[in-house]
């Protein structure tokens, strides 16, 4: 019997979740009497902690014989909020989750009051292995983390006592899984980590991200199309530039961990970056690769944040021509510095983060208005459903999973382009 893992959050978690299945079956969690249900949770907002509460419940009530083992950022940081489930069997670090050892099925299923939770000290773990895997289930791109957890300090953000300190996988070990997926028949690989512009400056030489980038490319000319997860733009470095500039391989769509259009909001998040900067950067990377498209994620709501500081959050939307947009209602983690300041209303909270989707939808529809017309090679990601190089939904008459399909664009429904094939996929 396969291990059912039900996964939350970031496209890390997708990747981790991946091993985990792998880790788990191979230790024999698959064939214990009633199954086993793994949840790799998220803590990046309140919201997602109670999602998981609910989807573990849930579980145990459709499945009381099964096991259930919680693992995740929301477990790193609170395991003891979810040992005292009693739904839950078993609570695992993020390190630990990663190990076959973990899972392995002890007398009834070695759980007691002393071995419920097996949480290790995130902080002292100061290496990435590097972990193979040979697909993404039901995925038509693949994902390959690069490195994980993040040595700033944000005042809103929990992650990194989740996830740790920065640390890389090795160059090396990095274009080899490239290798193996793009032999496995993958189109597209997502470099993802928690903080990939931070890539190697725990390794020898301290190589940045544009060299990876470089790297792979040159290394792994079968790789058709490689895309970036989230950057951090102040950390982008004259080789990631570059490659934008003259790596078509290299995916125009770059997601901006923004946060706030506000000078005053940024200083109080302790993010590294102002709001010019973030502009010129749109501006450089549109000067080297006119196509680009650029997303980001922007809180609302954030502690102290006055009407004219969240206008300046809706302003950057055009000011650096932010198409595809994640927004946040600013939730208050506990432990982080932002959590004690003076809280807004969560009515109002809520209302600016509406105000801010609407704002971000109309910036998608004049995007997707600009494509029309245009012709693209779209990724099928399932039968009649692709994403352009730009990251844009679209619709396609033609192509399996995994096909890359060269297309006319003829519409959009407000949400999708409607794309019209012009040729056998690729």
């Amino acid at each position: 019997m396969a291990v059912d893992i039900v996964t939350f959050g970031c496209r890390l978690n997708t990747y981790e979740s991946e091993i985990m299945r792998r880790e788990s079956e191979a230790a024999g969690l698959g064939e214990l009497d009633g199954g086993a249900v793994v949840f790799n949770t998220c803590a990046v907002t309140g919201e997602a902690v109670r999602q998981a509460r609910q989807a573990i419940r849930k579980a145990r009530r459709e499945n009381p014989a099964a096991r259930i083992i919680v693992t995740g950022c929301a477990a790193q940081t609170h395991p003891g909020s979810f040992a005292a489930m009693d739904e839950v069997d078993l609570v695992l670090g993020n390190e630990e989750k990663l190990k076959s050892q973990s899972y392995r099925a002890l007398p009834d299923f070695g759980v007691n009051d002393t071995e419920k939770t097996r949480v290790n000290d995130i902080m002292s773990v100061t290496e990435t292995a590097p972990h193979m895997v040979d697909a993404i289930e039901g995925r038509a791109r693949a994902f390959v983390q690069v490195q994980n957890g993040c040595d700033h300090r944000c005042t809103f953000c929990i992650i990194p006592y989740g996830r740790g300190n920065s640390r890389s996988v090795p160059m090396g070990a990095v274009v080899e899984q490239i290798k193996r997926l793009a032999g496995n028949g993958y189109r597209e690989v997502v470099i993802t980590g928690v903080d990939i512009t931070s890539y190697g400056t725990d390794l020898p030489g301290a190589p940045r991200l544009g060299r990876l980038v470089r790297t792979i490319l040159r290394q792994v000319p079968e790789l058709q199309r490689l895309r970036l997860s989230s950057i951090d733009s102040i950390e982008a470095d004259e080789d990631l530039m570059a490659a934008l500039a003259d790596e078509p391989r290299l995916m125009p769509h770059l997601h901006l961990s923004l946060q706030s259009g506000d000078d005053m909001i940024l200083k109080r998040m302790k993010r590294r970056h102002l709001r010019d900067h973030s502009i010129r950067f749109c501006e450089d990377v549109r000067r080297l690769r006119p196509d680009a498209v650029f997303g980001a994620d922007i809180i609302a709501g954030f502690p102290t944040e006055t009407e004219a500081m969240f206008e300046n959050s809706l302003a950057i939307v055009d000011e650096c021509g932010l198409t595809h947009l994640h927004v946040f209602p600013f939730s208050p983690r506990e432990g982080t510095p932002a959590a004690r300041m003076p809280q807004l209303p969560r009515r109002l909270v809520k209302e600016r983060a509406a105000r801010l989707r609407e704002v971000g939808e109309i910036a998608y529809r004049r995007h997707l208005d600009g494509v029309v017309g245009s012709a693209q090679k779209i990724l099928v990601e399932r039968e009649g459903l692709g994403r352009t190089e730009g990251f844009a939904v679209t619709a396609i008459d033609r192509g399996a999973p995994g096909d890359i399909v060269a297309a006319r664009i003829a519409g959009h429904d407000g949400e999708r382009l409607n794309a019209v094939a012009l040729a056998e996929a690729a």
